[in-house]
């Protein structure tokens, strides 16, 4: 990212990289360890979004986005919704750990 987080922020940081890897994974790649840095090119704005408290449906409409503009794939919008939910349950719990 070029700065450097705080602990609570590396954490949250790290929690978006393993929930976009291994829950998102719009194109199958979780299983394959080569491929473990397949979508860290969204990390940085999907952290970005999820730190200046955008909704389940901005982060969503972010994930949506991507997997049709950047991936060419069909964006599956519910998939989208149940993963910016977790995202932000896992905002929160690190919120609460470092509290």
């Amino acid at each position: 990212m070029g700065t450097k987080l705080s602990p609570l922020d590396l954490e949250l940081y790290r929690a978006v990289d393993e929930v976009l890897h291994y829950i998102w994974d719009p194109i199958g790649v979780s299983g394959v360890p080569q491929a473990r840095d397949e979508y860290h090119g969204y990390l940085p704005h999907v952290f970005g979004l999820l730190h200046s408290g955008a909704n389940e449906q901005a982060i969503a409409t972010y994930l949506g986005e991507v997997t049709t503009n950047s991936m060419r794939l069909s964006a599956n919008a519910q998939h989208d919704l149940d993963v910016a939910e977790i995202l932000i349950s896992w905002k929160d719990a690190v919120n609460e750990k470092f509290a």
